[in-house]
């Protein structure tokens, strides 16, 4: 403790201490620093260990009477906030900063001098889970979900907008994950949060939404409610490689394209091509709601044709009408013939976009329409003569061989799950496949290395499309070593 005097001019000479009689300096109080210190105590009332909360879930602290605010180590805001834990009288006045614990200058005016004490006040931080951290660990507790649902019997596009949501982080924020029949449920804590997610989701896939809340509580003292808000979204019922038959007005606005089409691709839009003239159309979720059209076929109703002969078609402009032409596919003319039906002479002619992929002796897949009950509002509408006897969708490989040569796999979203029969197995194997096939929807996913899987060639002896190493992810794995520590190690 020592006295602040401010300096004058004059230098004035020494007196005695009243109370042990050494000389010094003048000072208000007559006192020497010794005997001063002995007799008073101006920090006495300030209490020198405090406890402050800490959550360890979200790395805030507890600021009164209700708020947790995040802080930096040593920060201003940390400091601000240690300051208004220490309950001084309003006589003395309060200067602090950080060391290993909280250094106090306290100053107080006792008979005209300035008194100056430095002492230490130990925080003690201790552990306490906020209330939206424990609504997070309840895993009951939600504000908002979002029932994201598909109409169709195929899972692509959800395996598809899984990854899509892996890839740009849009799980973080949920509470859970839970999977049902048809559909993803998403809980959230805040209805922030659902909309975000609900805006990202039209963004990605064709799909529209409804919106509605339930009032859980209210307090009419200060004005406030308590809803729980649920998001309805609805994706196109149509799949990749599903058959589908346009309505007259909407094939006329496409550039006057044929009603019979081969979904290729569903991402933010529909894209279809039209197996007799190779026109390309893309359609919008908008657009479809207001012309929907279904699928015509089921995927278990895929059938494997071997192909007899074919032919590529040269001249197709004539053919197409005003929309665009596919310059990733090749039209060809094929005799194809059911693997089924070899001890028959029946065969199909059709016209395909795969001409260049077949070969004669190739195997391939496609829906026999032919022998079909299609049971359509617009197929039933059209001419027969314009409805073709067999569509093809893809090529036919060893599924066997390609799972034991695929050296590469995708990360999966923690979620609620009912145990995953054999159907759904061979969903996830076909949307595999389709990645190695479609490189335009390769390239909208994180696809990682498989080191327990040797590396070879692009491609099999059969011809089968593989994922080249330069657009796979090193896969990054948390270890932990002899002493207990966590380090990253890479695969290599």
């Amino acid at each position: 403790m020592e006295y602040m005097t401010e300096s004058t001019d004059r230098s004035p000479g020494h007196i005695l201490c009243c109370e042990c009689g050494v000389p010094i300096s003048p000072n208000p109080a007559n006192i020497c620093v010794a005997c001063l210190r002995s007799k008073v105590d101006i920090s006495q009332g300030i209490p020198k260990q405090v406890s402050i909360s800490f959550c360890k879930q979200c790395q805030r602290y507890f600021q009164p009477p209700g708020t947790w605010i995040q802080c930096a180590l040593e920060s201003r805001e940390l400091l601000a906030l240690c300051l208004k834990k220490i309950k001084a009288p309003l006589s003395k006045v309060i200067e602090t900063g950080f060391r290993y614990e909280c250094d106090c200058f306290l100053y107080q005016v006792m008979n005209g001098a300035i008194l100056q004490q430095v002492f230490v006040v130990d925080y003690v931080v201790q552990s306490q889970m906020c209330g939206d951290c424990h609504r997070v660990e309840a895993k009951d507790f939600w504000k908002a979900v979002i029932q994201v649902r598909q109409k169709t019997l195929h899972k692509k596009t959800f395996y598809y907008l899984e990854q899509l949501i892996l890839k740009y982080g849009m799980h973080q924020n949920t509470l859970r994950i839970k999977e049902i029949h048809d559909g993803l449920d998403f809980y959230y804590s805040s209805k922030q949060h659902a909309q975000k997610m609900v805006e990202f989701l039209q963004c990605t896939v064709p799909c529209r939404y409804k919106a509605s809340q339930r009032l859980i509580s209210q307090d009419i003292h200060n004005n406030t409610y308590n809803y729980k808000s649920t998001f309805s979204v609805e994706i196109v019922p149509i799949c990749k490689d599903n058959v589908v038959c346009l309505s007259p007005k909407l094939a006329q606005s496409l550039g006057n394209m044929n009603q019979i089409c081969v979904c290729i691709r569903v991402t933010s839009a529909i894209h279809l091509i039209d197996p007799n003239t190779l026109q390309v159309a893309d359609i919008d979720g908008s657009t479809f709601w207001s012309h929907p059209f279904n699928s015509l076929c089921h995927p278990k109703q895929l059938e494997e044709f071997i192909v007899m002969e074919c032919s590529i078609v040269r001249d197709i402009k004539r053919a197409a009408g005003a929309g665009m032409i596919s310059k990733k596919h090749t039209l060809g003319e094929v005799w194809i013939q059911k693997t089924s039906e070899m001890n028959t002479d029946k065969q199909y002619f059709c016209r395909t976009h795969l001409g260049h992929l077949l070969n004669p002796g190739d195997l391939v897949l496609g829906f026999d329409l032919a022998n079909c009950n299609l049971n359509d509002e617009h197929v039933n509408k059209m001419n027969s003569d314009r409805v073709p006897d067999v569509v093809l969708i893809k090529k036919s490989y060893d599924r066997t061989k390609r799972q034991r040569r695929r050296n590469w796999k995708l990360k999966e979203l923690a979620r609620e799950r009912e145990n995953m029969d054999t159907d759904d197995e061979r969903q996830y194997q076909d949307f595999l496949e389709d990645l190695e096939e479609d490189e335009a929807i390769r390239k909208n996913v994180n696809i990682y290395r498989d080191s327990t899987i040797p590396v070879e060639s692009d491609t099999d002896d059969e011809g089968a499309p593989r994922i080249s190493l330069a657009e796979m992810l090193e896969d990054l794995h948390i270890s932990q070593d002899a002493t207990g520590e966590e380090g990253a190690s890479m695969m290599t």
